[in-house]
């Protein structure tokens, strides 16, 4: 005898379970920031970057994409999307990097692998603003020193091939990760921002 029974179909609860069956679906991120609007080239990025704790936004309601980003968070920001290691060594040579603060196993992490060192023996700089030339030599590092095959920039500001962001920027433009302020300049000295950050990292991490 066939089953008369009629199909009821799912029911899907909002953290993507059915209650009727053990079926699951993705659930579409809630965006809860008003200054991240649908289309916006960082809209994806800020997405994932919530999804995967490599940040909030500056309060309930906000991103904050145009903030400038510090040493400090960028660091963390890195050492997030890295999956948090633990550093081997709890050795901090930093007066600016007290244990306990939320970035003190990122920049420990960030030293022994060679991202970034302080501003000086003693230092690390937590509060300075990080400019993009930083930042893409930072990502490159956290990378672990990708090969690149661009040799030839475009930039004024990217002119000397022994610069220490030189392969960087390269490996940066080769890999989409960021252009250049304009057709020929890469604005190594601009302040990055919130929104820059975690589009580079999306870029390089979850493209």
């Amino acid at each position: 005898i066939a089953d008369e029974t009629p199909a009821l179909g799912h029911d899907w609860q909002e953290d993507g379970s059915c209650s009727r069956c053990d079926e699951t679906q993705d659930v579409p991120a809630v965006n809860p920031f008003v200054d991240v609007p649908d289309g916006i080239y960082f809209y994806d990025p800020v997405m994932w970057a919530l999804e995967n704790d490599i940040t909030k936004g500056v309060d309930a309601t906000h991103f904050g994409p145009d903030v400038a980003c510090t040493r400090a968070q960028v660091v963390t920001f890195l050492w997030r999307a890295a999956g948090s290691p633990e550093p081997t060594s709890t050795e901090n040579p930093f007066v600016d990097v007290p244990e306990g603060i939320y970035y003190h196993k990122a920049v420990l992490w960030a030293l022994e692998n060679g991202i970034t060192k302080g501003i000086d023996a003693t230092h690390f700089g937590a509060d300075l603003e990080c400019t993009r030339a930083y930042v893409v030599t930072f990502l490159y590092r956290a990378m672990g020193k990708p090969e690149v095959t661009l040799t030839e920039s475009v930039f004024k500001d990217v002119a000397d091939p022994d610069i220490y962001y030189y392969e960087p920027v390269m490996w940066a433009v080769e890999n989409g990760i960021t252009k250049g302020v304009s057709a020929n300049t890469f604005g190594v000295d601009q302040v990055c921002s919130r929104a820059q950050i975690v589009t580079f990292l999306y870029r390089a991490y979850a493209e």
